[in-house]
């Protein structure tokens, strides 16, 4: 496996994501590999929902999704809470990204370091203005001095993620909604909130408040929060209905599969399952940090996500601790170097579950002892 993986080093190169490990070492060499890039909720769907799904499977795939919306947008609807009319699901969150980047955008502020997507869907990458995050501030984004420097460059359309990625930073709900009060003479707000399921019990969402900015756009990918990647799930959700509809007009009919469709389904009958598992993977999560926080040579941001960012300090660079991980105890991490805006000694790991954890640590610890 190091030797495939050594012929593989020029992946990484070409995306700013995480090569798949599948692409890296072959489906067979994954069984024997734990992915912390790999940002899901390890507990859900419950096994309950993957026997359902394994025996409809049969069914679904002979048949097509439904040609009308609205029956997925209610399933979801139900668990968040929302107007099911003010909800458009995508064929994950990036067809959702894609098509506001093509459909809503002509110039935005696009803090950095970021979730690639967002700047590399543009109609073109002068299409967005960086606001670059300061490394000697730990790349936390102000949300006062950002707006103020989206008034002083004229910029008519701003991008938060929060929790961000790959910070992990989280900015409360009522600092939220002090910015979008603030920031109500701009045309438009992309709040990406992926990760928010993770940032505490109680979920501090814009959702139940979406109605009160016309310009606010919320956009969620379900990967993270409901564990399903593969289903590509995302929605996005807004009280104006007139910028949905601006983007409804280019989602192709049935662009999420009768797999897709049929887990929406599940949603509502399990949600008091999904809240348990979310908050067993928070617990997880606040476990990982501080048994890391213990590890010489490694600096941890705070998280409000199900993933930390760490900083190397030990000599190394994120490349050769990911390298020495994969190698020697199988185990893959996310460099963060491909990053527009970060340096090369970051890594960001997403929880896996208390036992595989547990496991990562004691690499870590073995690694710094050297």
């Amino acid at each position: 496996m190091a030797q495939e993986s050594d012929l593989k080093r020029h992946l990484f190169y070409e995306t700013s994501h995480s090569p798949s490990l599948v692409d890296l070492v072959g489906y067979e060499n994954t069984k024997d590999i734990i992915d912390f890039c790999f940002i899901a909720n390890p507990y859900y769907p419950t096994s309950d929902m993957l026997r359902d799904l394994q025996r409809k499977l049969p069914s679904l795939i002979k048949s097509y999704p439904s040609s009308n919306p609205l029956a997925s947008q209610q399933n979801l609807a139900k668990v968040l809470h929302v107007n099911p009319e003010h909800l458009l699901i995508g064929n994950g969150a990036t067809e959702l990204i894609a098509l506001i980047d093509e459909t809503l955008i002509d110039h935005i502020a696009v803090p950095v370091p970021t979730f690639g997507e967002y700047l590399e869907k543009l109609k073109d990458l002068r299409d967005a203005e960086m606001y670059r995050l300061d490394p000697k501030e730990d790349y936390q984004l102000d949300l006062d001095r950002y707006l103020a420097w989206l008034h002083r460059q004229q910029i008519k359309s701003a991008l938060i993620i929060n929790p961000g990625n790959p910070t992990g930073q989280l900015h409360p709900l009522a600092d939220m909604q002090r910015f979008l009060e603030k920031a109500k003479s701009l045309d438009l707000v992309v709040v990406d909130e992926s990760f928010i399921d993770f940032a505490g019990d109680e979920i501090p969402s814009l959702l139940p408040v979406a109605e009160k900015y016309s310009n606010l756009l919320i956009v969620r990918s379900m990967s993270k929060h409901c564990g399903v990647p593969g289903l590509r799930l995302g929605y996005c959700y807004s009280g104006n209905l007139y910028l949905l509809n601006r983007l409804r007009r280019f989602v192709p009919t049935w662009n999420i599969n009768t797999l897709a469709e049929y887990f929406l389904s599940l949603l509502p009958p399990t949600d008091s399952e999904y809240h348990k598992a979310r908050k067993r993977l928070i617990s997880d999560v606040r476990w990982l940090s501080e048994e890391l926080q213990k590890i010489p040579g490694l600096r941890v941001y705070p998280t409000g996500a199900n993933f930390v960012l760490v900083k190397v300090q030990n000599g190394m660079t994120a490349a050769q601790v990911q390298k020495q991980l994969l190698e020697t105890h199988h185990m893959y991490i996310r460099d963060c170097s491909n990053k527009v805006g970060i340096d090369k000694f970051h890594i960001r790991i997403a929880s896996q579950g208390r036992e595989k954890d547990t496991k990562l640590i004691a690499a870590l610890r073995s690694s710094s002892h050297g």
